[in-house]
């Protein structure tokens, strides 16, 4: 039976960002998983991206793809990275162009920037020395050049400008987002956190815009990061193309680090 609803396949469905998916928006689209581990609530495959022919046929008839499956472990080790990231990233393009699918959402990462942290102010910034920051700072955008800063985020590189292949040669709409810190207690944890924070209502939100944009919209990378004072990822460009209007911010957090310990309290 037909809903006619999206039919929308998530990679990684039993990870944070799936979660809040599956929760806030499993009433508006036909939801299916492909994952490691078993997904209550929605049909799934059980399988690893590494698997091209374990993953091909949870493909089938499917509209957009949210690939969120991802190895973190340990963000400097090649093994898990090429195996996940590289190797499964591919295998879910390749998946998805031959079964059709239309669009694949790319779960990228702010830390595709994350190198410019060696220069200042973005340096500062991290640190939280506000009182050495200029009042106005270069704000960079999508458009400047990607500085990883582990092997974890070269993968994501990777995975943006495959995006970008399967668009321009086989018409897949290919959208990148550039996910900021999304926290399981969706609080900040450290003070660098202020800059990149993306609060759970708020990655929902990008998440839906993706899925629901205009189908001529073959790609592109939108920064992910709520209204925080101190951001220096610009998202004008994603509330521009996407309507994306940001709800959360870090600046209602006061957070003390007390030896890699913290303390948040709300004001």
């Amino acid at each position: 039976m037909t809903t006619g609803k999206k039919k929308v396949l998530i990679t990684g469905a039993s990870g944070l960002i799936g979660g809040l998916v599956l929760k806030n928006l499993g009433d508006k689209y036909d939801f299916s998983a492909l994952n490691r581990r078993p997904v209550e609530g929605i049909p799934y495959t059980q399988g690893d991206v590494s698997n091209f022919n374990g993953i091909l046929p949870a493909f089938e008839g499917i509209d957009t793809v949210l690939h969120l499956s991802a190895y973190t472990e340990d963000v400097y080790e090649w093994e898990g990275t090429e195996r996940v990231n590289i190797r499964g990233t591919y295998n879910v393009y390749e998946a998805a162009r031959i079964h059709c699918v239309k669009r694949v959402i790319f779960a990228s990462s702010g830390g595709t920037m994350l190198g410019c942290e060696l220069d200042s102010p973005y340096t500062q910034i991290a640190a939280a020395e506000y009182d050495a920051i200029p009042q106005v700072y270069p704000i960079l955008t999508h458009l400047d050049p990607a500085r990883p800063n582990s092997i974890c985020y070269v993968s994501k590189v990777f995975g943006e400008v495959l995006g970008r292949m399967y668009s321009d040669q086989h018409g897949i709409s290919s959208l990148n987002i550039r996910f900021g810190a999304v926290l399981g207690d969706d609080v900040p944890e450290l003070r660098r956190h202020y800059s990149g924070y993306l609060s759970h209502a708020d990655a929902v939100q990008i998440v839906e815009r993706c899925i629901d944009a205009p189908d001529d919209l073959k790609y592109d990378v939108f920064e992910a990061a709520s209204d925080n004072r101190w951001r220096w990822r610009d998202i004008s460009h994603t509330q521009d193309v996407l309507g994306y209007v940001p709800q959360g911010s870090a600046d209602v957090y006061d957070i003390e680090d007390k030896g890699g310990r913290h303390q948040v309290n709300m004001t």
